[in-house]
């Protein structure tokens, strides 16, 4: 399906999906959920060395827009990416900066 058959409510999906992944941390955030595996935010802020309320801020954002989908389990919500199509995102960004 090409962009210009998309109704305009799909459009700005997809345009808030890349507005919420155009930041450093929370392209980093998918690239810990690429392997397709699921994460707490504790073990996303370990992975990544930032303070968990920010793991949680970010991931908030990229659930809100559709990034993300979690699973609450007991105490633990598991983060992981909605859409597989996702990592082909990421793997496009990593070839377009790398120098």
């Amino acid at each position: 399906m090409e962009f210009k058959e998309l109704n305009p409510e799909s459009l700005e999906r997809a345009a808030n999906m890349l507005k919420a992944i155009a930041h450093p941390i929370r392209i980093s955030i998918i690239g810990c959920l690429e392997d397709g595996g699921k994460r707490t935010v504790t073990e996303i802020h370990k992975q990544l060395g930032i303070e968990q309320s920010t793991a949680s801020h970010h991931l908030g954002i990229l659930k809100d827009r559709g990034v993300l989908a979690s699973k609450r389990e007991g105490k633990n919500t598991w983060y992981f990416l909605k859409h597989e199509n996702l990592k082909t995102v990421l793997d496009c960004v990593r070839s377009c900066c790398q120098q």
